[in-house]
C-alpha cells in the first residue's frame, strides 16, 4: 500500500491540532502562504484571529496564554513579519509566557542570499527564547512542532520560534505524529533538595518575622492552594509583585499588597525589617528590589524558584529551594509547625494607615476637581464584582490599575512586566477575551500605549472581542511626566499630547462608547459599558498631572518611598 503524503504544511497544521491548540494569532504573506492555505481546509478545527500587525498577534497569543494556562499561538510571514514580531517575543522571555511563534522564511536554497524579505530570525531571536530552530526539511516538521511545545509550556515557561522554510512548507511527506516529553541535557524541573526543604522550614519555624514575596511562579505552577495553605499554617504576611497579584485574593487578611516602585507602603517597608524574607517564584527584579545594596541585609533569605538561574543573581539565598513550587511548597509546608504571627501582623497597620491618609483616600475619594485614574478603577472593580480579568498597557495606567483593581480569582492579571511593552494592552485584550471567553476582560490603558497598536480596533471589528476598554485620558505621555516633574525640574519635553476623538475612531470600527469628563457620570457610563454586550470604549477625562504614589525613586531604597509632594 502507498503511504499517504501530505504537504509540510498540512503537517504543521496537524502536529498543532495534536498539541490541543484551538486558536491562533496572525497575519499571511508570501513566505508563509502556503500554511494559510493550509488553514483554509481546517477552519472548524483551528480559529485563526487575524490581527492588524504582527506585534499585536504576539501580544494577543500572550494575553491568550496568560489567562487560559495554555500556550500561546502566533503564525507571521518572514522578513518585517517576522521582526515586527519581536518585541512580543521578547516580552514573553522576560514575563516567562509560553508562546511558540512560526514565521515563514524564503525556501532553503534562497538562505544567505539576501533574497525578499529573507532575514535571519534564528540569530535574532535567540537570546530572547528558550528555543529558536529553522526547519529546512519536511520531515522535521513533526518533530520540531512537539519539541517547541515541550520546551515553551515546560519548567519555566517561555517562547519559543520556529522559523519555517518555504520548500518544507511545499515538500511532499509522510506525517508521523510525534511526542516529546524528555529531551536529553534539558532538565526543566530539577529534583527537590531534601536539605534545602528542612533548611527551609526550620528558617521559618524560627522566625519572628517572616515576610513573604509572591510573584508569578505560583500562578505558572498552579500553586495557588499550596500557596494559601503554606501561608496560613505558619501565618507569614505576604506581599505581592506585579504579575503576581492575583496569586493571592486581594481580600485575605495575610495579602499585605504590591511590592515595588508604585506598590504599597507596607510590604516595602516591612522586607527591610523582617527576619526572614520568603520569595516565592519572583526574581527580586529591580523595581521590587530598589538599591540592593541596602536591600533586606537583615534578613535570612529563602528562594523558591523553579530555575536555577535565578537564585543568588540578584540577591543572595541563605536558602534556595530549586523546583516547581507546587511541589515544593507543599513539601516545606508540610514540615512547618502551626504558628502564630499577631504582633508582626498587627504592625503593618501603622503603614496602612499612613498610606490611606497620604494616598488613597485622596486618590479614591477626592473631595473635588477633575476624575483621578484610582477612583475609575476602584468603581470598576467594584462594580465587576471584583470578578474580571484585569489587562493594562504600560504606564501610570497600569500602576494605577495594579494598585486599585482587585482580585478574587486567579491567572487575572495580563500586563507586560519585565519589558515595560507601551502598545501591549489592546492586543493582550483581545488574547484575554479568547483565551477566557466567560469572563468579562477590562482593560486599563492611556492616550499614548493606546495610540501604539491603535489599528487592532479592526481586530475587535471583525471578531467582536468583548474587550471593555477603558481609556484614562489625561493628554500626556503620564509616567514619562510624572519623572519629568519630579526629577526634571518640569521641563515636560515631548510629553503633553493632542489627541484624536476617540468616539469618533470607536465609531469607525463600529465599537459602542462614551466619553466622560464630569464625575457624576462617571457611576451612568460604567454600567452601560458593563451591560452592552460586546465590546465598548469608555474615555475619561482625568487629572492631567495626576501622580502614582508612593513611588520609591529608581535605584533608591524601598524604606524611603515618596508620598506625596
Amino acid at each position: 500500500m502507498d503511504k499517504q503524503l501530505v504537504t509540510g504544511s498540512e503537517a504543521l497544521i496537524r502536529s498543532l491540532i495534536k498539541e490541543g491548540v484551538d486558536t491562533i494569532f496572525g497575519y499571511p504573506g508570501g513566505a508563509i502562504m502556503p500554511v494559510y492555505d493550509c488553514l483554509y481546509d481546517h477552519k472548524q478545527e483551528l480559529n485563526h484571529v487575524l490581527t492588524r500587525h504582527e506585534q499585536g498577534a504576539t501580544h494577543a497569543a500572550q494575553g491568550y496564554a496568560r489567562v487560559s494556562g495554555k500556550v500561546g499561538v502566533c503564525v507571521v510571514t518572514s522578513g518585517p513579519g517576522a521582526t515586527n514580531a519581536i518585541t512580543g517575543i521578547g516580552d514573553a522571555m522576560l514575563d516567562s509566557t509560553p508562546l511558540v511563534v512560526i514565521a515563514g522564511q524564503v525556501g532553503a536554497a534562497l538562505l544567505g542570499t539576501d533574497a525578499f524579505q529573507e532575514i535571519d530570525l534564528v540569530s535574532l531571536t535567540q537570546p530572547i527564547t528558550k528555543w529558536s530552530y529553522q526547519i529546512r526539511r519536511g520531515e522535521d516538521i513533526a518533530w520540531a512542532v512537539a519539541r517547541a511545545f515541550y520546551i515553551a509550556k515546560s519548567g519555566r515557561p517561555g517562547p519559543v520560534v520556529l522559523d519555517f522554510a518555504k520548500n518544507a512548507q511545499l515538500a511532499k511527506i509522510e506525517y508521523v505524529p510525534h511526542t516529546i516529553d524528555f529531551i536529553r541535557s534539558y532538565q526543566p524541573v530539577v529534583d527537590i533538595d531534601e536539605e534545602a526543604v528542612c533548611a527551609a522550614a526550620q528558617l521559618i519555624n524560627f522566625a519572628k518575622k517572616p515576610l513573604a514575596l509572591v510573584g508569578q511562579g505560583v500562578e505558572l505552577g498552579g500553586a495557588q492552594k499550596e500557596l494559601l495553605e503554606f501561608l496560613e499554617k505558619a501565618d507569614i504576611p505576604a506581599g505581592k509583585t506585579l504579575l503576581g497579584l492575583s496569586a493571592l485574593p486581594t481580600a485575605h487578611p495575610l495579602n499585605k499588597g504590591m511590592l515595588g516602585m508604585h506598590g504599597n507602603l507596607g510590604p516595602n517597608v516591612k522586607t527591610n525589617e523582617c527576619d526572614v524574607l520568603i520569595a516565592i517564584g519572583m526574581r527580586f527584579d529591580d523595581r521590587v528590589t530598589g538599591d540592593l545594596h541596602t536591600y533586606a541585609k537583615q534578613a535570612k533569605v529563602i528562594h523558591f524558584d523553579i530555575d536555577p538561574a535565578e537564585i543568588n543573581k540578584n540577591v543572595k539565598a541563605t536558602v534556595a529551594v530549586v523546583g516547581d513550587c507546587k511541589t515544593t511548597l507543599a513539601a516545606v509546608t508540610e514540615q512547618l509547625k502551626k504558628n502564630e504571627h499577631k504582633e508582626w501582623i498587627d504592625s503593618f497597620k501603622e503603614s496602612e494607615e499612613t498610606e490611606y491618609n497620604s494616598v488613597i483616600k485622596g486618590e479614591l475619594n477626592p473631595a473635588e476637581g477633575p476624575i483621578t485614574m484610582g477612583e475609575v478603577v476602584d468603581k470598576i472593580s467594584k462594580a465587576t464584582n471584583h470578578e474580571a480579568v484585569l489587562v493594562t498597557d504600560v504606564g501610570q495606567n497600569q500602576m494605577i490599575a495594579a494598585r486599585y483593581f482587585q482580585f478574587t480569582k486567579s491567572r487575572s492579571v495580563v500586563t507586560s512586566g519585565g519589558l515595560g511593552t507601551m502598545g501591549f494592552g489592546l492586543p493582550a485584550a483581545i488574547g484575554a477575551a479568547f483565551g477566557a471567553p466567560d469572563r468579562t476582560i477590562c482593560l486599563f490603558c492611556g492616550d499614548g500605549g493606546l495610540q501604539m497598536t491603535i489599528q487592532e480596533l479592526g481586530t475587535i471589528m471583525e471578531t467582536g472581542a468583548p474587550v471593555k476598554i477603558i481609556l484614562l485620558n489625561n493628554n500626556f505621555l503620564g509616567m514619562v511626566r510624572q519623572w519629568q516633574e519630579l526629577f526634571f525640574h518640569e521641563r515636560y519635553s515631548s510629553t503633553p499630547m493632542r489627541n484624536p476623538d476617540y468616539m469618533k475612531i470607536a465609531s469607525a470600527y463600529g465599537i459602542k462608547g462614551r466619553s466622560v469628563y464630569l464625575r457624576d457620570q462617571l457611576d451612568g457610563a460604567i454600567k452601560e459599558m458593563l451591560q452592552t454586550e460586546g465590546p465598548y470604549l469608555l474615555e475619561v477625562g482625568v487629572i492631567e498631572k495626576g501622580m502614582v504614589y508612593p513611588m520609591t525613586p529608581a535605584g533608591a531604597t524601598v524604606t524611603n518611598m515618596l508620598l506625596g509632594y
